[in-house]
């Protein structure tokens, strides 16, 4: 989470309203894929132009009753932290990106491995670029996700690349997102207004210059799926963010395995993709890994 000095610090311990909000963030995006897979028939680049615009309204909203615009400002001010904000705003919309491509062109499960794979990854960055020590258990883990993409890769002659392009841009989105001295909230709300200058004009541009969007073009039901964009975006990300403070760091890291977890369950039994020989080796290395990972990481919560 990004530091923020003017946001009170918690005690390290678990609280029921932290578990709730978090579980109720983890569950929204656990049940994404079928609200990405109904707007499968429009552009990613659109869907991801309205997820921007309209969660604009609504991080703005959030901040109001919050009483923290006064950061915003500040942030305005400070071309370090535009900058910082463009980076990790650039990240997330690769990220996204790549995410609702995935949904919508039947590579769901591609997109559940790369969240499987991103705490591994998270380990493995903070050890590259932090310089943090790693357990013996944690090397266990990271390398039996290695030797899951290369499974994949000679199945798929070629790397997986949705599940790493995932697996990166969301590692290096959350080290970086470390670095921006915003909390959660206003973070958020900067990264989308960076973003939303360019996603206005396109949107225009496909309504008026092109004729191709679908925002009003194609009946109602379209129009309130690209509004509805701005809700599964922002409200999600914003219980979450809330819930984290109010949660131990061990417990978050458990409760990061219901979203992929539930984007499996669904790729293979609602939208049913089939798992193929490759996927059936390389999901239960991860989950071994992960298994090394939660372990490891109790082990050491407990120790401290």
């Amino acid at each position: 989470m990004s530091a923020d000095a003017s946001i009170p610090l918690v005690k390290n311990e678990d609280s029921p309203r932290g578990f709730a909000f978090a579980l109720t963030a983890y569950l929204l995006w656990g049940f994404l894929p079928i609200y990405m897979k109904a707007v499968a028939h429009i552009s990613p680049a659109e869907v991801i132009a309205h997820r921007i615009v309209w969660s604009l309204p609504l991080a703005g909203i959030v901040l109001i009753v919050l009483g923290r615009t006064q950061d915003i400002r500040i942030a305005l001010r400070s071309p370090r932290m535009l900058a910082m904000a463009a980076l990790t705003a650039a990240l997330i919309t690769v990220n996204w990106g790549t995410y609702v491509w995935a949904i919508g062109a039947g590579y769901s499960l591609d997109a559940a491995l790369g969240y499987f794979i991103n705490p591994l990854f998270s380990i493995f960055l903070g050890a590259v670029v932090l310089k943090e020590k790693l357990r013996p258990a944690q090397i266990g883990a990271i390398a039996l996700a290695g030797i899951a993409v290369v499974v994949l890769a000679v199945d798929g002659g070629g790397i997986p690349w949705i599940s790493l392009t995932l697996t990166i841009t969301w590692g290096l989105y959350a080290l970086f997102r470390k670095t921006l001295p915003l909390g959660p909230n206003q973070g958020f709300f900067l990264e989308v207004l960076i973003l939303s200058i360019p996603a206005f004009f396109y949107i225009l541009y496909l309504e008026l210059g092109t004729g191709t969007g679908h925002f009003y073009r194609t009946g109602w039901t379209d129009t309130a799926l690209l509004l509805g964009c701005g809700l599964i975006t922002a409200v999600p990300l914003m219980i979450y963010a809330n819930g984290a403070k109010l949660l131990k760091l061990s417990t978050i890291g458990i409760m990061q395995y219901i979203a992929p977890t539930m984007i499996f369950l669904i790729a293979v039994f609602l939208f049913k993709e089939p798992l193929g020989t490759a996927r059936m080796i390389a999901f239960p290395l991860i989950w071994a890994g992960l298994c090394l990972y939660t372990w490891s990481m109790l082990r050491g919560s407990r120790g401290r």
